[in-house]
């Protein structure tokens, strides 16, 4: 029996409490689909589609219910319950599925609905995890400039933001792309910038460079007046300092500093950038 896939078996023998099924004629291999699943007027010989997993005492079990993945799939589950050594997903079947805590990558709570994928472990037990990046596939309908929405589902210090599009396909934001508002968690809306020949997905949560500049221009003069009217330090600064400060990179800062210049706003003066209170306002 294929543990965790969906399957079509024989009924090959009729119990009290419930139906025999196997998949060859030797019959080597039952398993009982219990009576609360048996579809009236089922018979010896019929062949059922059921999902095959394990009960609560690690006996392989079949059901006729569609669970919401099957083995190295993607699917949405509900927290439940969040325990000692993991959490307890409801995907769809009697028995819960289990997510241990290294299986995580951001904190959860009851009621939450999580992307996971279905694997194995060691011991032969279906469990999920929320490490996704070899599970989903890559996007074969999408094109730069599409705007598409997913979940982060994990935050790389290296990459950025690893992105389930659709909770079904591979997105990257890359570091460059991102700002401090993104969270693993968040449910996202965010425009396609590049599509690699291998099939993934760069993605952006910033608008394209021209409109994001007034964007930015409008936020860096809200901070300044915020400030008292003056930052000090300007557009030759650390890239960390500006980053620190502005949630801006440098060449965005650079960009947005040029903008509200342009628009006679703001003055340089001695290292300081200073909002100009009453010219063109």
């Amino acid at each position: 029996m294929n543990i965790g896939k969906t399957q079509t078996l024989t009924v090959i023998k009729r119990a009290d409490f419930g139906l025999y099924l196997a998949n060859d004629k030797e019959n080597a291999d039952m398993i009982l689909l219990p009576n609360n699943q048996v579809p009236e007027g089922t018979d010896i010989g019929d062949t059922l589609t059921v999902f095959v997993y394990r009960d609560s005492k690690d006996r392989p079990i079949a059901t006729l219910k569609t669970p919401a993945m099957t083995l190295g799939e993607v699917g949405i589950c509900t927290v439940k319950e969040i325990g000692n050594i993991g959490a307890f997903l409801d995907w769809g079947l009697e028995k819960d599925l289990f997510l241990p805590f290294r299986e995580m990558t951001y904190e959860l709570t009851i009621g939450m609905q999580i992307p996971v994928a279905l694997y194995l472990d060691k011991s032969n037990r279906l469990c999920a995890t929320m490490k996704l990046y070899k599970y989903l596939q890559y996007a074969t309908d999408v094109k730069k400039g599409d705007t598409v929405s997913g979940i982060v589902y994990e935050i790389s210090d290296n990459f950025g933001a690893f992105v389930a599009i659709d909770d079904l396909y591979q997105g990257l934001i890359p570091k460059r792309e991102m700002n401090s508002s993104i969270h693993a968690g968040d449910r996202i809306t965010a425009r396609v910038t590049a599509v690699k020949p291998d099939g993934k997905v760069d993605l952006s949560v910033k608008e394209p460079a021209h409109i994001q500049m007034d964007i930015d221009a409008d936020r860096l003069a809200n901070m300044l007046k915020a400030c008292g009217g003056s930052f000090p330090f300007d557009d030759k600064a650390d890239p960390s300092v500006i980053r620190a400060k502005t949630d801006m990179s440098k060449n965005e800062f650079k960009r947005a500093v040029g903008r509200l210049l342009k628009n006679n706003m703001i003055e340089l003066r001695n290292g300081k950038i200073i909002l100009l209170q009453d010219k063109n306002r």
